[in-house]
């Protein structure tokens, strides 16, 4: 038989290694707060600065784009103002057709062009305007307002036209606004005017003369005093 030792119970004892020290509980508690204030500024920086990055780069975009110039074709063109671009003083406009005959001549004081409807206004106005078929028109105003190529011109202010045909028959337009139509060959008024045409005399609010035809329409009140010329048969 071996023998056998007993050896009787030793009392636990805590042994401590080094020189370290036991932190209080209190100044752990304060660590533990400090580091978890600094993880949480930590997350909360990492996710905040992208973003800010992102709106300060979605910002400079924009402003690039407000402030970049556009190409000229894709420019914004404002409607030009109603100011007139030239004057002239004591003038005389004329205008010929391929064949180099005279169309029309239009003088007056002053005239002022507008580029924004391509018209012009004529102060103390005088206009001739010559058919193929030999008719003659003139028409004279204190203000008329003309189209650019001077086709159409409105006469206000002591308006009087006088139509001259071939034969030399006359018939007299006056009023305080007439429109002369050179293309259409055309006189009309929708004011009151009066009509002359040899020894007879029209009156009425509104008329229309088409010269190609010698036809007379008079609308609304009219009076008509008709004096047979007896100098023709």
């Amino acid at each position: 038989m071996s023998p056998q030792l007993h050896l009787p119970d030793l009392p636990e004892v805590p042994v401590a290694l080094g020189h370290e020290k036991t932190p209080p509980s209190d100044q752990a508690s304060a660590a533990d707060i400090r580091a978890s204030w600094r993880q949480r500024i930590g997350s909360l920086l990492g996710t905040a600065i992208p973003l800010l990055i992102m709106t300060l780069l979605a910002l400079g975009t924009w402003w690039l784009v407000k402030n970049s110039p556009q190409p000229p074709g894709e420019q914004v063109r404002s409607a030009p103002a109603h100011v007139p671009d030239y004057r002239l003083e004591r003038f005389t406009l004329q205008q010929y057709d391929p064949s180099g005959r005279l169309k029309v001549q239009i003088q007056g004081e002053h005239l002022r062009h507008y580029p924004d409807t391509d018209e012009v206004e004529i102060d103390t106005v005088h206009v001739e305007g010559y058919d193929p078929d030999g008719r003659v028109t003139r028409a004279t105003a204190r203000e008329a307002i003309a189209a650019g190529d001077g086709s159409v011109v409105q006469l206000i202010g002591g308006a009087h036209v006088i139509s001259t045909g071939n034969t030399g028959e006359t018939i007299d337009f006056v009023g305080e606004h007439l429109l002369a139509d050179f293309k259409a060959h055309v006189v009309r008024s929708e004011r009151p005017v009066q009509v002359r045409q040899g020894r007879s005399e029209f009156t009425a609010d509104a008329m229309v003369y088409d010269e190609a035809s010698s036809i007379l329409t008079l609308t609304g009140p009219a009076r008509a005093v008709m004096t047979p010329d007896r100098s023709k048969k």
